[in-house]
């Protein structure tokens, strides 16, 4: 079964038309948000402040969090690979756009951060997580991403209301595609 598939009325409550609606409000609501650099906002700054470094490092836990679940998911179940390949992908890109390029990950050692082998994620001790827990069937696994993505989709909206211009025009943007991939996953299961 594809991963796209006819739109129907989706259990969430939420169509393509909705998605699309929402995420060009947010990007209109952050364009005239003062002090975000849109046409209403205004001043940019000297560098990131520390609340600024403490949101991207949250959200990057959050996507690294995400990709693990991704990764543990193929591991358990192969035949969902094809399918989750570019939800997967595009998750290790939002990994990267919050990576932190003056601070390397302290983790790895690289300015990149990304999810150990194995569905495993490290905590922020940088000890090995307890690897996550992936449903035995497959549509159980897919309703998992959802509910993950949701949850992240979340946390970003509501951090984005206290991060800066670019900051915050980024959590808008990658929790706009995770609600996407909550749609598209809960539509696939």
């Amino acid at each position: 079964m594809p991963l796209v598939t006819p739109l129907r009325e989706a259990r969430c409550g939420l169509d393509r038309r909705g998605l699309l609606v929402g995420a060009a409000g947010v990007s209109a609501l952050l364009f005239l948000r003062p002090g975000t650099g849109g046409a209403l906002g205004g001043a940019g700054s000297d560098g990131p402040s520390a609340a600024e470094q403490r949101l991207r490092r949250r959200a990057a836990r959050d996507s690294k969090a995400l990709l693990a679940r991704y990764e543990a998911t193929v591991e358990a179940h192969p035949r969902l690979s094809e399918r989750l390949r570019p939800l997967r992908e595009q998750t290790a890109r939002h990994v990267e756009a919050f990576a932190d390029p003056e601070r390397p990950d302290p983790i790895s050692g690289s300015a990149s951060p990304g999810a150990s082998p194995g569905g495993a994620d490290r905590g922020t001790d940088g000890k090995e997580a307890r690897p996550v827990a992936v449903p035995k069937s497959e549509r159980a696994a897919l309703k998992a991403l959802a509910e993950a993505e949701d949850s992240a989709v979340r946390r970003r909206g509501e951090a984005l209301l206290d991060a800066p211009g670019e900051l915050a025009r980024l959590l808008a943007s990658v929790a706009a595609a995770g609600a996407a991939h909550a749609y598209l996953l809960r539509e696939d299961a």
